[in-house]
């Protein structure tokens, strides 16, 4: 069974679409979500026509508080969304000209739907990238508060999750700023390179009309209009790259995520997680489960899919737009939406979570974790070649994992059997608030160089 046809159409269609046909057409279910961008750039046109004389200024007046009157409505819940309007520009056009009558109609003078939601979707995923740069920001300072607390706090470093060299508390916190740090430039950087305007560039070749792009693009903050007609129609690179900034910052949440799972089990005990981002068990009393984490490690299953989804949409389109293109609202709104959950999520566990000091040291002194201060400490005291001097450490690691114990168990006798040079000395080296103390370097785990760079981040982030 057809519906009559849809007067936006024009006179083209003499039917309407069928119920099955409309389903799959309409995409107001979900980009009703880019009313405020919809109105904002239909109020920044209208009163780019009557600047250039294309309308008049009572017809541009009448639209401009139509389209407020319709935001107020949207926003008080009070619009009635119709599937059989397909998207949120016909809505908008339709009520508009319930309002306000004739004038509606010259709104679409000079413009398509085409370069309209070009431009709606680059003012929603602009204002996305500054919403999720100041939740990064909000995360950074957590994790701060946390490396300051803890900036000489021993834990061991791992590689391949087994323990490798103590670090601290404060410098494994720090490693996490500066990945998020790295993610707040990609969303700048694309947001940078989003910030033209495509309005104007109509279906997709311009338009005759006399129109002021310039106008238009700064009342919309743009830095300037689109330079190519047909690219800015079919462009969805800003929606791209903020899929590709999203997946690399969801990938570091996860890693982080990961972390904290390893550290609250009963055999780590690095990290008491808060009872607010805990859960408990239907069957085992005793439990304490980190879902916070772990749902936030499975986020990144959703963020990359959109990424892979959108790519895969735009791959093989010809210039310039196709219907395929409709698919892209969704997976930017489902990646935005759950990357914000998961950065407050993150930054609610971390503010809230409790290092344990005792539990961290004892693990960083575990596992032979100063072996390499050893062999450091023999090539600088015995003028040992580094490769001879990590064979004799080598060789001591293997007596004292015989003997069941760690390095500085052994004695100085059972070091001197393995290298006669060995002095008593070579013990001060072994401690790991010694060892943490002496990584001087540059971006190194000392306490030093760690309360460096916190007030570093602190300056940066104030």
């Amino acid at each position: 069974m057809t519906k009559t046809s849809n007067e936006m159409w024009g006179g083209r269609f003499a039917a309407g679409p069928d119920a099955i046909m409309e389903a799959i057409n309409a995409s107001i279910g979900y980009d009703k979500r880019l009313a405020p961008q919809d109105i904002a750039g239909s109020r920044a046109h209208a009163a780019m026509l009557a600047a250039t004389g294309i309308i008049t200024d009572k017809d541009a007046e009448a639209i401009r508080e139509g389209l407020l009157t319709i935001l107020s409505e949207i926003e008080a819940g009070n619009f009635e969304f119709s599937t059989a309007l397909e998207d949120i520009h016909m809505n908008v056009e339709a009520r508009l000209k319930t309002l306000i009558g004739e004038p509606a109609g010259r709104l679409h003078t000079a413009r398509s739907r085409n370069d309209q939601v070009a431009v709606d979707f680059r003012l929603w995923v602009r204002e996305q990238c500054d919403v999720v740069d100041a939740a990064l920001q909000g995360l950074m300072k957590a994790l701060l508060v946390q490396a300051e607390a803890g900036a000489d706090w021993v834990m061991p470093g791992f590689t391949h999750l087994q323990v490798a060299q103590p670090v601290t508390w404060g410098h494994h916190m720090l490693a996490y700023v500066e990945m998020l740090s790295r993610d707040r430039s990609r969303f700048a950087d694309a947001r940078r390179r989003m910030n033209e305007s495509p309005l104007g560039a109509a279906a997709l070749a311009g338009t005759g009309f006399p129109i002021d792009r310039h106008m238009t693009a700064e009342a919309l903050g743009f830095d300037r209009p689109t330079a190519n007609s047909l690219d800015s129609t079919s462009d969805r690179d800003f929606a791209l790259e903020f899929l590709a900034a999203s997946t690399i910052c969801a990938m570091h949440l996860s890693r982080f995520a990961e972390e904290l799972v390893i550290w609250s089990s009963a055999q780590f005990r690095f990290v008491a997680m808060s009872d607010q981002w805990s859960t408990g068990s239907s069957i085992m009393p005793q439990k304490k489960n980190p879902d916070a984490a772990e749902l936030i490690r499975a986020k990144i299953g959703r963020i990359l899919g959109a990424n892979v989804a959108l790519l895969t949409v735009m791959k093989g389109l010809p210039l310039t737009y196709s219907k395929d293109m409709q698919e892209d609202k969704e997976q930017v709104f489902d990646a935005a939406d759950n990357l914000l959950l998961s950065l407050a999520a993150m930054t609610g566990m971390v503010e809230t979570m409790t290092p344990q000091r005792d539990n961290l040291r004892k693990a960083a002194a575990s596992g032979f974790s100063t072996a390499t201060d050893l062999a450091d400490w023999l090539v600088r005291e015995l003028g040992l070649p580094f490769r001879d001097a990590h064979h004799v450490t080598g060789a001591l690691v293997a007596k004292a994992e015989a003997k069941g114990c760690d390095l500085p168990d052994l004695t100085l006798e059972e070091m001197q059997s393995v290298h006669a040079d060995i002095k008593a000395e070579v013990f001060d080296v072994l401690g790991v608030e010694n060892s943490v103390a002496s990584r001087m370097s540059y971006g190194g785990t000392s306490p030093q160089r760690v309360r460096e760079q916190i007030a570093r981040w602190k300056e940066a982030l104030a």
